[in-house]
């Protein structure tokens, strides 16, 4: 596709689990369930859910982010 994305929200299915996908959009709804974030991105295609733990490096930034936010 391009650079910031491989897939959009609503191409992922089973057969990608376990494979890196590069996806952009939009920051439907974050939480923050003990240190472990839920981000629901969205795109034009659909909603994803991605789940952030303490050691990806870009935690700290994310944790940071707003609704609405573009990532």
């Amino acid at each position: 596709m391009h650079r910031y994305r491989s897939h959009t929200c609503g191409a992922l299915r089973d057969s990608d689990i376990g494979q890196t996908a590069r996806l952009s959009g939009w920051c439907h709804r974050i939480r923050d369930h003990g240190g472990v974030l839920f981000i629901d991105l969205r795109d034009h295609y659909g909603i994803t859910q991605c789940v952030v733990t303490p050691s990806n490096p870009h935690f700290a930034r994310l944790e940071r982010i707003r609704v609405e936010s573009v990532i």
